[in-house]
């Protein structure tokens, strides 16, 4: 029988295999290693799987950047004159029409306005009224004048008589033989006859001054009525219509009759010795377009240059619009109406990288790009800078190389995926 200190002495044996603590430190590591591999030797980026061949890929070049915009143009008259109405009236008659060809002095409509031939018919009584009391004031201070001059020839006699009697009285005084009276009495006759003369003589020059004044006035009233006259003449001359210039008849209003009033438009008459091409802009380019920009036109493969000439400061519906006008040559045959497409410079040709024009940009504002790994199976995004644009290319500033391939189709599908993967590639 053992003894407890025997018991005790007894060596005890370890048990084979593993054991709890180690099967979990065997997993805490093969998690660290997992964490690790998954950091740095996987791909964490976000990816979408497409087909190639549906995409737009085009590869980045280096070449000159033009600044120009294409508009459509439309050709318009290079000036255009309308017809307003100088005169109101009824129309009676037109005797040309919409789209024929009009010299200057042409009539082309004829009012009628009884109201002006009664004017006519006013002015005429008045300048006759006016024209009579002309001739009888007239007649009257012709009357005057050669009274007063035969009042003063009466008076020259007269002073003649006094001054012989005078001078014999002064004769007879001498010797006494006439009292002292009767010789002071033809001293005062002789007198007073000069003084008579004097007031007609004063008189006679007041009043052919008068009598020149009140000729004068009377002759420019009669002048202004004249001319009063000449103008409701002329209005009622203002009842036909003439063409102002050389042109082709446009639009033309006024209906037989019909009563148009004073001032009222009635047509236009189009100037075709040249033409010009009106074109509508964006807002986004009004503070780069400007006068003296040049442009051309493309007419079945010939270009013809144009030049700015004038830009409206309006805005319409996110439009202003601009003219131009031929530099050079005018396309033949050109018609009033016709629409072209307008390549206008806004800017000198720069040397740039280009990136062809796409729907990616209505995605990514230009910001960023997906570009193409070397290999061509799958493509990665890219932050970039655009700059300008033309209808055909964007200016790249940064962020590609020349020989780059980029998509350039749309990314609505593609969501906010950083890498794009082809699905025909591996």
């Amino acid at each position: 029988m053992d003894t407890p200190i025997e018991k005790m002495d007894r060596p005890i044996e370890k048990k084979k295999g593993l054991k709890k603590k180690h099967i979990g430190y065997i997993a805490v590591g093969l998690i660290i290693l997992v964490l690790v591999y998954m950091a740095f030797f996987t791909d964490r980026t976000s990816t979408y799987r497409v087909e190639k061949d549906k995409l737009i890929i085009e590869t980045i070049t280096s070449g000159q950047f033009n600044d120009y915009i294409t508009v459509p143009g439309t050709v318009e008259p290079i000036s255009i004159i309308f017809l307003d109405a100088q005169e109101g009236g009824r129309v009676e008659e037109r005797l040309i029409e919409e789209g024929s060809m009009v010299k200057k002095g042409d009539i082309i409509l004829r009012l009628s306005n009884p109201d002006l031939y009664l004017n006519i018919l006013d002015s005429e009584a008045q300048l006759a009224e006016k024209e009579n009391f002309l001739r009888n004031t007239q007649v009257t201070m012709e009357q005057e004048r050669i009274s007063i001059k035969r009042e003063l020839i009466n008076l020259k006699f007269d002073i003649e008589r006094k001054e012989r009697t005078y001078q014999q009285n002064a004769e007879l005084m001498k010797d006494n033989l006439i009292s002292r009276e009767e010789f002071i009495r033809s001293k005062e006759d002789l007198d007073m006859a000069r003084s008579s003369q004097e007031l007609f003589i004063e008189r006679q020059k007041a009043d052919s001054l008068f009598r020149s004044v009140q000729v004068e006035t009377i002759k420019a009233n009669l002048e202004n009525m004249r001319k009063n006259l000449a103008l409701v003449r002329q209005r009622v001359e203002n009842l036909n219509v003439r063409a102002t210039v050389d042109g082709q008849l446009g639009l033309l209003v006024p209906e037989i009759g019909q009563s148009i009033s004073r001032g009222a438009n009635m047509g236009q008459i189009n100037v075709l010795t040249s033409y010009k091409v009106t074109a509508q802009i964006d807002e986004h380019y009004i503070d780069r377009v400007r006068t003296q920009l040049t442009a051309t036109l493309d007419r079945q493969g010939t270009l013809y240059n144009l030049v700015v000439r004038r830009v409206y400061p309006d805005v319409r519906n996110g439009t202003f619009e601009i003219d131009m006008v031929f530099t050079d040559t005018v396309p033949d045959n050109i018609r009033t109406g016709q629409t072209y497409y307008i390549s206008l410079q806004l800017g000198q040709p720069k040397e740039s990288l280009l990136v062809p024009i796409g729907g990616f940009f209505q995605e990514t504002g230009g910001q960023w790009i997906f570009v193409l790994d070397p290999s061509e199976s799958f493509a990665v995004k890219r932050n970039i800078s655009i700059g300008r644009k033309n209808p055909k290319y964007y200016e790249v500033l940064e962020g590609l190389q020349p020989g780059e391939k980029v998509i350039i189709s749309g990314y609505e599908s593609f969501g906010k995926n950083e890498k794009l993967v082809f699905k025909n590639s591996k």
